[in-house]
């Protein structure tokens, strides 16, 4: 953990990036709405101070922030309650700086004050998960910048422990004992899709898997089972781009929906 502390209270995580484009390129992708849901979550944007951010994790998964400072091309920053009522609040700073031969830098830092370690768990998982989304972003700037995005996002949650949520959805889709580089397709019973691992999940993030598609369409999708608040979250983020993706992401909603409610059927809520 490389959580930050300073005598104030304060505590941050840093994470950067370097990603192809122009400053105008890398912030229609970090500071726009479609251009956040191109490589991240379903995201809604007001492009201004005072502004809103509505991020969507989920069905009823809405996460709003609010823009409290905002450089257009160079460094926005938002401020959101980092959990339920009576939780800190977290400030999370976007800065682009240009560099040499055509990149950019992108760097996130999540920052909130607190009297105690508490929340320090959280602020690593962060900077933990970041770098997997910063893959996506990084491919969607060096090949499809410019495309429209048809994403697809499935969420369900599971009673049962992590481990045992990772083994059966990377069970059912084939992802199980895969390397890097490693050609894969969806099995049987399964919608259509193919690609290879792009990367695998480590430390806190471990039971997940990054895939470069090419099959139904160019793009990219994200599967994980992540801890998610005494329940473990099943999440399936497909990114498509190009001609085919519109097409695709309309044929093949419906069956991933309905392939993820039967495998994870929502918990009854006692």
């Amino acid at each position: 953990m490389s959580v930050q502390k300073d005598a104030s209270g304060r505590r941050s995580i840093q994470v950067e990036v370097e990603v192809p484009g122009t400053p105008e390129d890398v912030w229609a992708a970090i500071a726009t709405g479609p251009g956040v849901s191109a490589w991240f979550v379903p995201t809604r944007m007001e492009e201004r101070q005072g502004g809103e951010i509505v991020s969507n994790f989920g069905p009823g998964m809405d996460c709003p922030a609010t823009i409290t400072e905002w450089e257009s091309l160079k460094r926005f920053v938002a401020e959101s309650v980092m959990g339920p009522p009576g939780s800190p609040i977290m400030a999370t700073e976007w800065t682009v700086e240009a560099r040499a031969g055509g990149k950019c830098l992108v760097r996130v830092v999540n920052s909130l004050f607190a009297t105690n370690d508490d929340w320090d768990n959280q602020l690593d998982g962060l900077e933990q998960g970041w770098p997997a989304y910063f893959r996506i972003l990084r491919r969607y700037l060096a090949q499809f910048n410019g495309m429209a995005c048809s994403a697809m996002q499935f969420v369900s949650f599971s009673s049962d422990s992590e481990p045992n949520t990772w083994e059966k959805l990377g069970s059912a889709l084939g992802l199980l004992n895969l390397s890097e580089g490693q050609h894969w397709g969806a099995p049987a019973g399964a919608p259509q899709m193919g690609g290879v691992v792009d990367s695998l999940g480590k430390g806190s993030h471990k039971h997940t898997l990054l895939l470069r598609l090419d099959a139904p369409a160019p793009g990219t999708a994200y599967v994980g089972a992540f801890s998610c608040g005494g329940m473990v979250m099943v999440c399936i983020s497909i990114y498509l781009y190009g001609d085919k993706a519109k097409t695709a992401a309309l044929r093949d909603e419906p069956s991933w929906q309905k392939w993820i409610g039967e495998q994870f059927p929502m918990p009854q809520m006692g």
